[in-house]
């Protein structure tokens, strides 16, 4: 896919004419550098969508390099590095002797370094010594990330660099905008991957295909016919040894900023002329800038926003602690392991239309799915019997699915409505969701990353409800582990 995005960003200094956009030779990045090689996220998500990637044969030529702040010898970057590539080794496919040979390739070929990335000069002077075209990865924390970048001049960046971030993009609008701005200073924003594996391309183009290919659903995918919009990720993992992070994030900060906002946007865009970045994207900035939390920005935020906090509970044949004894977390922080917020896209197409986002932990099942409420029909003949329940659609995200819940005349009475449910499964990639967003990246596409002002407007979005939840304006209410939530709370399908 051919990318026409100049410099999408109306912040950014630079456009695709400045010296350090220049495509690189063959449309593909030649090493991919990761910084944060030796953390939890790179060998337990990123490295096995690498290799995944790397196996289906869509990474020919990469180069492997791995810098992180830990002294480690070259047996033990190959350990975690076999680790890490061992699902990827065990594939079966057509090609899976190829596959395997050029993952063994790159693993051999694979170098690990110690480094401090914060210490001025020191990332420069590395990448001095890597093959250019690079992709560097910032597997790091904001924090860390931001520091790293304020080191790096444009003139220390191999030719047609490209720099990805990973997720929460900053910490509030302000952040963001201030990491945005030292990021235009190094490259165009057409170069700048802001990365969020939920947005995978299955389930992007899935949801516009779906939109923009059938003219019975465009058609009536407006207030006029939808009553609601429910994005649902619901989940019965709990912690999993990652108190440190998710304490001060919560399910607000850690899913909804972020991963649900993305596919609402998604969800509500309006028909994008083509599928190339500068298109999709724009579509998408134009969703998050009409968007606030309540309708026109209301400041009831205990109408429009819920929280809640998982007790001690049974989740399948394991025993779960209440959240506030598990290892590392702070009562102080009141996080909320459950969060709801009500969004309103304030324009012609969805006004009044709720868009209801939902994400938890320690919850009796999983559930990701985007499920869309029709508004009852204006006028049901007198004389059918049974129950008149709404049209719903139901789009699942891994699996990828489609199932639509009608009213229809079953087996039996002529005069009776039962409910059927038309399910088909939708395409997918066989790649992990890191493979698919790196696929894009070594690709040099930038249309499955987030673009510079609509990771401001997420937390535009989003920071008057995490500002009324700190001043506990919103009460934080309890749901036993393994449960659906709080009593009180429902979604459609429950």
């Amino acid at each position: 896919m051919k990318n026409t995005e100049a410099s999408a960003n109306p912040n950014s200094t630079h456009d695709a004419g400045s010296p350090t956009s220049a495509a690189s030779p063959g449309g593909r990045v030649k090493t991919l550098v990761i910084l944060g090689a030796s953390g939890d996220l790179t060998g337990r998500l990123l490295l096995p969508g690498v290799a995944r990637l790397i196996a289906s044969g869509r990474a020919p030529g990469l180069q492997l390099v791995g810098a992180g702040s830990d002294d480690w010898s070259p047996a033990q970057w190959q350990e975690r590095l076999s680790g890490s590539f061992a699902d990827a080794f065990s594939l079966e496919s057509d090609s899976s002797s190829e596959g395997r040979e050029e993952l063994q390739r790159v693993q051999e070929g694979s170098s690990y370094h110690q480094l401090d990335v914060t210490a001025k000069g020191a990332l420069g002077e590395f990448l001095a010594t890597v093959e250019g075209p690079v992709a560097l990865y910032f597997a790091l924390p904001p924090a860390v990330s931001q520091k790293a970048c304020e080191t790096l001049l444009a003139k220390e960046l191999p030719p047609g660099t490209r720099l990805v971030m990973e997720k929460p993009f900053g910490s509030s609008a302000e952040s963001a905008r201030a990491l945005n701005a030292t990021l235009a200073k190094l490259v165009p924003e057409d170069h700048i991957h802001r990365v969020d594996h939920f947005l995978g391309k299955s389930t992007v183009l899935n949801i516009m295909g779906l939109r923009f290919a059938n003219r019975l659903l465009e058609h009536s995918w407006n207030s006029e016919h939808i009553e609601k919009v429910e994005i649902i990720f619901d989940e019965s993992l709990t912690l999993e040894n990652r108190a440190r992070y998710y304490d001060h994030a919560g399910a607000g900060r850690d899913m909804i900023q972020s991963h649900l906002l993305q596919i609402m946007a998604i969800m509500a865009m309006e028909p994008p002329a083509t599928l190339e970045a500068n298109d999709v994207r724009s579509n998408i900035a134009a969703v998050m800038r009409a968007s606030t939390i309540g309708p026109h920005g209301s400041t009831d935020f205990v109408s429009h926003t819920r929280r809640a906090r998982y007790t001690a509970g049974t989740i399948g044949d394991r025993q779960v602690p209440d959240y506030l004894s598990e290892d590392g977390v702070d009562p102080a922080n009141d996080t909320e392991t459950l969060a709801e917020v009500e969004v309103y896209v304030n324009n012609w197409r969805w006004a009044g239309v709720p868009f209801i986002l939902r994400s938890g932990k320690a919850l009796g099942r999983t559930r990701k799915e985007a499920v869309v409420t029709f508004k009852p029909v204006p006028h049901l003949p007198l004389g059918f019997k049974g129950t008149d329940s709404p049209t719903r659609m139901h789009i699942g995200f891994g699996p990828e699915s489609l199932t639509l819940d009608l009213d229809v005349i079953g087996p039996g009475d002529l005069f009776t409505l039962d409910r059927v449910q038309l399910e088909s499964e939708l395409g997918s990639d066989p790649l992990l969701p890191y493979g698919e967003v790196l696929d894009g990246v070594l690709s040099e596409d930038p249309l499955l990353s987030v673009r510079g002002d609509t990771a401001e407007e997420c937390w535009r979005i989003v920071e008057p409800a995490f500002a009324a939840w700190k001043a506990a304006t919103v009460p934080m209410e309890e749901y036993p582990a393994g449960s659906t939530g709080p009593e009180t709370w429902t979604t459609s399908g429950d």
